[in-house]
């Protein structure tokens, strides 16, 4: 079950909260978003399963 904790929580990191951002406008790959927020690979995929598990994002 996700709860309003676990959403408040993903969204308190700035790099995650950009990503919230950037994917409701545009439709980005992990490689896009690496580019963007010029962060590695791994560390942008570990964002995305964070927000993915608080059931901000859909991969």
């Amino acid at each position: 079950m996700i709860s309003l904790l676990n959403i408040m929580r993903a969204l308190a990191d700035p790099t995650r909260l950009r990503i919230v951002f950037l994917v409701r406008r545009l439709e980005l790959s992990v490689g896009e978003l690496v580019q963007i927020l010029d962060q590695s690979q791994p560390r942008v995929s570990r964002h995305i399963r964070i927000l993915d598990e608080a059931g901000l994002l859909e991969r």
